[in-house]
């Protein structure tokens, strides 16, 4: 046999434990005592164990929603997974992750994904940082054939492929992905095959055979550390219950699940260790007993504490990870563009720590679509590196990478593409911290130039920070000068909270004060950039200037303006915005996006539910937006699309 005694003795108590784990998870949601849904494994425990036995110390997994065994197996405490499951402040994730997200950091798990293929490119990303850090451990991606459909896939085996990424690429092939055969759903009998368009090495193996799937764990991670190079391994099982707590699994046959039920992995096992002298059927009926007896002991611990959950405000103090404590500064201030301080941030900031990395399309020798980026590769040679076109693929890179301390700056093209890469920033790096219960943090910050005026029409222009704004967990900062531009970027580096950092495209040009390398702003701080008495102007980005012209001008008129910059729009510095409205009675919002559904309504909304303020409103707020349109390539169009100068002096004429 390929596994010791010792081992083979171990791979059937670990299946033994997942097995009547699941079934005992299986009683309490057929009886409602636990909430949500789940996702059994039953019947692909020896996918589950062999891998696990398999892999050292250090290596890195990441699970699919179908996580209990591969998490029993990799050695977190089950009392633990069993409070999970009933909500309880002991759980694995103290309650909030629930069935598919279970995360245990102490035995190398990073976290399950319960969206399908999106955990690959986090544990892409936990293979970047573990070459980063010397490491000669690799990273699991763990996925279900249904997976192998989504893109992200192969964009990470591409890149991980390209950058000799330590990575297993595990595929449990199931036969299903939730209803749809593989065979229908697949156009290859052969899926790991696929690896060979990527130079990839790639194996099969019989994922209902502990041993084979161990031995073939084995090669696999044995290749790995050995050219440091990614592989594809391809193990056949099968789930024996339906795809989720509801599934009746109408689309298979019972005929069909009865010649699976002959290949148990469990039966397979026993018969084996009994038939080759391992155990004897009595030795074996005792690991069986024990693993049943963990369980069982594991259910009466956690349900002593069942009904011990978190309470509203612990939850809501793990969304975000502490903001850092900046002292003042007396900084040297030069001259420079928005460009050149956004250049200067990021050659400071990998200056200071190698852990900073730049990655992203074109931002090498080209030095990016808009120039930011140039010359920063040749200073920074081992941390700016250039993607293949394939956002979700390097910006789920950059979630993963983030939970093992490395710092990504991700460069995004056009901030429109950003929604390509909204899977890994809303479901990941978003959420990470809170589904982990503070286990995990991820810092990381992509930055993408947003806005309308350069003429590239409706899927090069659009104002987006509204949209990632509405999704707790995600810093969203917009600067308008290049002194801002830079202290923020420097900041947002620092933070331990993903970052979105928005860069109009028509400040790129402007000049202005550049502070030194001392300098660093908070985050979540609006600047008043002109004192008034008369009317507040609330604004972010571009707007700044569009409302500083305004005010200029109102000033003329004996009209006194104050004009707010937001600098970040999540978190909103709303005494900054209560303290300005409740002084001059009077609130004109201004923002490119548009309208309906945007930022700035929130913005209103909030200033006219503070009792305090609304006392003391002397007009009805207004809000000026970008038009409910896409952005026109049209000069003419475009210029009418946003507030102008001539917008803000009118509305702020009709409130006096």
């Amino acid at each position: 046999m390929e596994l010791t005694k010792e081992q083979a003795r171990d791979a059937l108590y670990l299946m033994a434990c997942s097995r009547f784990f699941e079934q005992r998870i299986d009683f309490y949601f057929k009886q409602k005592l636990m909430r949500g849904t789940t996702h059994l494994s039953i019947g692909q425990e020896a996918a589950q164990a062999g891998l696990a036995i398999a892999l050292k110390e250090g290596d890195w997994i990441v699970p699919t929603h179908r996580n209990h065994g591969v998490t029993i197996c990799r050695g977190t405490d089950m009392s633990r997974m069993f409070s999970e499951m009933f909500g309880s402040r002991e759980g694995v994730c103290a309650g909030l992750g629930g069935s598919m997200h279970m995360t245990d950091v102490t035995h190398w798990n990073a976290g399950s994904s319960a969206v399908v293929a999106s955990g690959v490119p986090i544990a892409m990303g936990l293979a970047l940082a573990l070459k980063r850090r010397g490491k000669k451990n690799l990273a699991v991606a763990i996925f279900g054939d249904g997976a192998t459909s989504r893109g992200t896939v192969h964009e990470c085996m591409n890149l991980a492929s390209i950058w000799h990424l330590p990575l297993l690429f595990y595929l449990e092939n199931n036969g299903y992905g939730m209803s749809a055969s593989v065979h229908d759903a697949v156009s290859t009998d052969r899926i790991a095959e696929r690896a060979e368009g990527y130079r990839m090495q790639w194996s099969q193996c019989d994922g209902n055979d502990v041993e084979a799937v161990f031995h073939a764990v084995d090669a696999a991670c044995a290749s790995i550390r050995e050219t440091g190079s990614p592989y594809f391994l391809e193990v056949s099982t099968y789930r024996e219950n339906g795809h989720s707590k509801s599934d009746a699994c109408v689309y298979r046959s019972r005929r069909e699940e009865e010649d699976w039920r002959k290949k148990d992995p469990i039966d397979r096992h026993v018969s084996r260790l009994q038939k080759v002298g391992i155990c004897s059927k009595e030795e074996t009926e005792n690991i069986l007993s024990s693993a049943r007896k963990a369980v069982d002991a594991a259910e009466r611990k956690a349900l002593l504490t069942k009904d011990d959950r978190l309470g509203l405000s612990e939850a809501l103090s793990l969304v975000y990870a502490p903001a850092h404590a900046y002292g003042e500064t007396k900084p040297v201030v030069h001259q420079g563009s928005y460009r050149e301080a956004i250049r200067e941030a990021l050659d400071e900031e990998m200056g200071r720590s190698k852990d900073v990395v730049l990655w992203g399309e074109d931002i090498g020798k080209y030095g990016g679509c808009f120039g930011v980026t140039a010359g920063l590769q040749e200073r920074h040679p081992d941390q700016v590196r250039e993607t293949p076109v394939s956002e979700e693929s390097f910006t789920g890179m950059a979630v993963g990478s983030a939970l093992l301390g490395i710092r990504p700056v991700v460069e995004i093209m056009y901030g429109d593409f950003c929604t390509l890469a909204s899977d890994p920033l809303v479901n990941h790096a978003a959420k990470i911290r809170f589904m982990s219960a503070g286990q995990l943090s991820c810092p990381m910050v992509l930055r993408a130039p947003m806005g309308s005026g350069t003429g590239h029409g409706s899927q090069h222009t659009q104002s987006l920070e509204g949209m990632f704004s509405s999704v707790p967990g995600l810093v969203v900062v917009a600067p308008s000068t290049p002194k801002d531009a830079k202290a923020l970027l420097k900041s947002a580096i620092r933070s331990d909270n993903p970052v979105l950092f928005f860069e109009h495209k028509l400040l790129y040009g402007i000049t202005g004060d550049v502070a030194d390398d001392t300098f660093v702003m908070p985050l979540g701080k609006a600047n008043v950039k002109r004192s008034g008495t008369d009317v507040t102007l609330v604004c972010y980005s571009r707007a700044v200037l569009t409302c500083l012209e305004a005010a200029r001008k109102l000033s003329e008129e004996g009209i006194f303006a104050e004009v707010l910059d937001l600098c970040t729009l999540r978190p909103l510095d709303t005494d900054a915005v209560l303290s300005s409205v409740g002084k001059t009675g009077r609130l004109v919002m201004v923002q490119e996006s548009p309208d309906f559904g945007g930022y700035g309504s929130a913005v209103v909304s909030m200033a006219m539910q503070d009792a305090r303020v609304f006392s003391r409103m002397k007009a009805h707020p207004l809000l000026l937006s970008g038009k409910d349109c896409p952005i026109p390539f049209q000069k003419e169009l475009e210029e009418a699309m946003v507030p102008s100068v001539d917008d803000v002096l009118s509305a702020v004429r009709s409130l006096l």
